[in-house]
């Protein structure tokens, strides 16, 4: 997919045992995004891999982002709902329960059965 370049960015909430994999596939001068630990093992990262690609690894806590730049926050939503009414963003849906099903909702998320987004629709 990226002609033998590698990724200019990897979004990994996943941790564990994917992340140095994920940091070898990135692209001259890429950024690893850490959003999180899924995998629940915080991983090791050989260092020297960020020597040798040039790259950056970012983390992302996004309620501490929304609290200490509320304002560059604000336009982040915004730049992402334009991208979306313009068919830029398309998110995966795994499913759309009337919002009296909340529970059911919660309970596939619960049970880690949801990939990508779960809607739930009011009225």
């Amino acid at each position: 997919m990226t002609h033998g370049n590698g990724a200019d960015v990897v979004y990994d909430p996943v941790g564990g045992p994917y992340t140095e994999p994920a940091l070898r596939s990135i692209a001259w001068r890429g950024r690893l995004l850490v959003v999180g630990f899924a995998a629940g093992e915080i991983p090791k990262i050989p260092l020297n891999l960020t020597l040798l690609k040039g790259c950056s690894i970012v983390g992302v806590f996004w309620g501490e982002f929304t609290r200490r730049e509320p304002q560059r926050f604000a336009e982040s939503m915004q730049q992402l709902g334009r991208w979306y009414a313009q068919g830029r963003l398309k998110p995966h849906v795994s499913e759309t329960f009337p919002l009296e099903r909340a529970a059911d909702a919660l309970t596939l998320m619960a049970q880690r059965r949801v990939t990508g987004k779960i809607v739930l629709v009011v009225g």
